[in-house]
This record gives structure tokens, C-alpha cells and sequence, in this order.
């Protein structure tokens, strides 16, 4: 059987559940994710992240079942099982993968012509501009940068017209300048597109940036999904006990002070100053926290060169990956803190759940 079967419209999101065994390796997962943005799978390389991404794709033959919004690409149990060609995705590997004897402009042309005219739901034009390569039309592959190349099938693969779009590692085979070059387009897919993204990374920047929804992999398993906010403040995942341990906070921009050159970034919970921004008034803009960039206090002070400080209730406290510190997670009136101190401290502050302390950020960590 290889026609997908539809479902009720109304059910929305993406329900899977895999098990495949490779040698020592067994991948047996259970997801159940948002039909909308961009969802991270996340994890140490082996985790499990490409191989998970394969099974969506039809590319590997696993046990198990797997909907997306509505639509059933495979049940096992019922002997259905939806080749990867008939699958509506679109798939871009670290390595963009194009013809090199064919243009950009018939390159992406290849793309089109897979999807019948009367199906096609993303635009030719709004592509191009979307991604920035319309001035690339006429070169060949080999006359494009790293970036450019990535652009070009991310291009191609949603000019596909896909329901679901798979992203592996696109910017592991890229240069720091080339992933700053890239990210900005990564982040308008996000904003401008209808399409839910399945994004595998071992970056914590990239996650960060671009993410609104979390799986944590660990050798075949979940150990952890959820909205990014929150699953980036639990204390009982191994990211917790990372060197860079965070949280991503969801702005607006608020005020701009030319005197002293600074921007006002406002959220849930209070407002951070930051070096001068371009965005404008309104505009939203996303930042980390990094655990290891916040002090606890009992009171506010004025009297000291740290100029961004938010009040917060203690809600746990844990140990640390060393024993000289504890990480301290924090409710600033709904938006979840962490901070990395020493465990001296912890006590000499008298830190426990329900207590309330200054969080005083040296560091905000814009991302984009």
C-alpha cells in the first residue's frame, strides 16, 4: 500500500513512534510534536538525531507509525508503509547536494517540476527573495560559496511544496562567517513559512536561535521535549549541567537611548539594557542567558556596574557538574531563569524554593 490515507483535517501536529536496531545501536523514540515552527532534535553525535530524521523521511525502514498533521505516512500494524517519494517533505542534507551541470535556475526548476502545477503551494518568486539568491539564477554550483550552495537547496527543497521540512545539520559543513551568513534566512523560514521544520543540531547557539520546541535524544531515546523556554530551565536534563546552560528569553524591543547608546528589551518578568540595536520600536528579538552570566542577591544594588537586574522567586536548587557549584533555577513572574553559583554561596544566602532574590545579569547573549 502506498497512498497516504487522510485523516480528520482538524488533527494537527506530527505523531511518531519509531523502533529500528543498528548492531549495539537501538533507536525506539516517541514523539509527539507542535504541527507549526521549528522543532530542534537535539543531542551528543549517536544520539540518535539523523536516524530518527531518516525514519521520517521513509529513508530508513523502521518499525512503527508515524502522522503529520493529520496525513498517515506509515503504520506498521496495519502493513502501510508511504515511500519516501511520495512523502511530501522536503530534505536538506549538510552538504547542499545540487547538479553541478545544472544551473541555479534549473536546479531549482528540478524541485518545481516534482510538484504538479494545481499542488504547488509555495511561490517561485517569494522563494528567491525569501532566501537571497535571486541574483544566483545563472552561476553554476561550483561558482557559489558554502552559504550560497546551502541557500540554493534549502530553496529547492521547499520549492517542492512540502508538508513537513527536514533540515540535517545544515550548517555543520560551514564556516562561522558562512553560518552568520545563513542563519538570517533560517530565521525568515521560521517567521514567513507555514511549514513545520524538523531540525537536527549539536549546536546550543543554533537551537537557541532558531527553535520553539525541544527533543533531547540520548543514545536512541527521548529524554526530554517541550516548548525551548521551558525545557531549556530544567534541572534534571544533562544540557543543565553544561558549561552553557541557559535560558532563551522572547523579547520586544522597547526604547532606544542614544545618550548612552543602549536598547531596552522588554519580556514577561521585567527588561534588560543591552548595546544599541537597529530594530525597530516593537519589534521582537530573541536572547540567552547563559546560567553561568547570573548572581543571586537578596536585595537590589545600585552600587555596582551591573545594570540589569530581575527580581525572581527560587523554585530548585541542584547540584552542579562540580561539587563547588549548584544551579539554581528561577520563576521571574513566568519567565524561567538559571543561575550557576557557588555552593557557599547558595548557603550564606540561605537559597530554598519560595524565596525571594535579585537575579543580576552580567552578559545577555543576543541571538540574531
Amino acid at each position: 500500500m502506498t497512498a497516504a490515507i487522510d485523516l480528520q483535517d482538524t488533527r494537527s501536529g506530527i505523531r511518531a513512534h519509531f523502533q529500528l536496531s543498528f548492531g549495539e545501536f537501538a533507536l525506539d523514540v516517541a514523539l509527539a510534536l507542535p504541527g507549526r515552527g521549528v522543532t530542534a532534535l537535539f543531542g551528543h553525535s549517536g544520539s540518535g538525531k539523523t536516524t530518527c530524521l531518516r525514519c521520517v523521511a521513509g529513508l530508513e525502514r523502521a518499525e512503527g507509525r508515524l502522522e503529520v498533521n493529520g496525513e498517515l505516512w506509515q503504520d506498521s500494524a496495519r502493513g502501510l508503509f508511504v515511500p519516501p517519494h511520495q512523502r511530501a517533505i522536503g530534505y536538506v542534507f549538510q552538504e547542499a547536494s545540487l547538479f553541478p551541470h545544472l544551473s541555479v535556475r534549473r536546479n531549482l526548476e528540478f524541485g518545481l517540476k516534482r510538484v504538479e502545477r494545481r499542488q504547488r503551494r509555495v511561490d517561485w518568486q517569494h522563494t528567491l527573495e525569501l532566501l537571497g539568491i535571486e541574483h544566483l539564477l545563472e552561476r553554476m554550483p561550483s561558482r557559489l560559496s558554502g552559504g550560497e550552495r546551502q541557500r540554493v537547496g534549502i530553496a529547492r527543497a521547499l520549492l517542492t511544496s512540502p508538508r513537513l521540512l527536514l533540515m540535517d545539520e545544515p550548517l555543520a559543513a560551514l564556516d562561522l562567517k558562512r553560518k552568520n551568513e545563513i542563519l538570517p534566512y533560517l530565521e525568515r523560514l521560521h517567521d514567513e513559512l507555514d511549514i513545520p521544520l524538523l531540525y537536527v543540531s549539536h549546536s546550543p547557539d543554533e537551537v537557541a536561535r532558531l527553535a520553539d520546541h525541544l527533543v533531547l535524544l540520548d543514545q536512541g531515546r527521548v529524554v526530554a521535549a517541550g516548548g525551548l523556554r521551558e525545557t531549556l530551565a530544567r534541572l534534571d536534563l544533562p544540557t543543565a549541567f553544561a558549561d552553557d546552560a541557559g535560558v532563551v528569553i522572547e523579547s520586544t524591543v522597547a526604547e532606544h537611548d542614544d545618550h548612552y547608546h543602549l536598547t531596552r528589551l522588554v519580556f514577561p518578568g521585567g527588561a534588560v539594557l543591552v548595546a544599541r540595536r537597529p530594530e525597530a520600536l516593537g519589534q521582537r528579538l530573541r536572547f540567552r542567558l547563559h546560567a553561568r552570566d547570573v548572581s543571586l542577591a537578596l536585595q537590589r544594588h545600585d552600587d555596582t556596574s551591573i545594570s540589569n537586574a530581575l527580581q525572581a522567586s527560587v523554585c530548585e536548587i541542584a547540584p552542579a557538574d562540580t561539587p563547588a557549584h549548584v544551579l539554581v533555577r528561577l520563576d521571574a513572574e513566568g519567565t524561567p531563569l538559571l543561575a550557576r553559583i557557588a555552593r557557599r554561596s547558595a548557603d550564606q544566602l540561605a537559597l530554598a524554593p519560595g524565596k525571594v532574590v535579585w537575579a543580576q545579569i552580567k552578559t545577555v547573549a543576543l541571538l540574531g
